[in-house]
C-alpha cells in the first residue's frame, strides 16, 4: 500500500472549494456536498483522480475541477479527471457506481 497524504488532499480541496472533508475511506476522499471525490492514485503517489457526481451542473464541474486543477499543481502533483460516480443504498451499505468520463 502506498503513502497517502491525506492533509494534502484537504488543503487541495478547502483552498479549491472552501470545501471540507467529511469522510476518507480506503482510496477514496469524500467532501463535504458530494458534488465530486477524489481518488489516490495507487501508481502514482503524486497524482490524483476526481469524478463528479452524475448530474452535476456542467459548468459548476468545469469550474471546480479547474480550481482543484490548479491546486494540485501548487502541491507539484497532477489531478485527472476520471469520471462519474453514483451512490446507491444496498441495505446497510452504500455503494459507489464509477461512470465513464464525459468531456468537459
Amino acid at each position: 500500500m502506498n503513502y497517502r497524504d491525506l492533509e494534502a488532499v484537504r488543503q487541495i480541496v478547502d483552498n479549491a472549494t472552501g470545501l471540507e472533508i467529511t469522510y476518507a475511506y480506503e482510496d477514496l476522499v469524500f467532501p463535504d456536498n458530494g458534488a465530486f471525490i477524489i481518488q489516490f492514485d495507487e501508481s502514482n503517489t503524486d497524482n490524483l483522480f476526481c469524478y463528479f457526481q452524475e448530474g452535476c451542473n456542467p459548468k459548476d464541474q468545469k469550474n471546480i475541477f479547474a480550481s482543484l486543477v490548479n491546486e494540485t499543481t501548487k502541491m507539484k502533483a497532477t489531478m485527472e479527471l476520471k469520471g462519474a460516480y453514483t451512490l446507491e443504498q444496498q441495505d446497510e451499505n452504500i455503494q459507489i457506481k464509477f461512470l465513464q468520463a464525459k468531456p468537459l
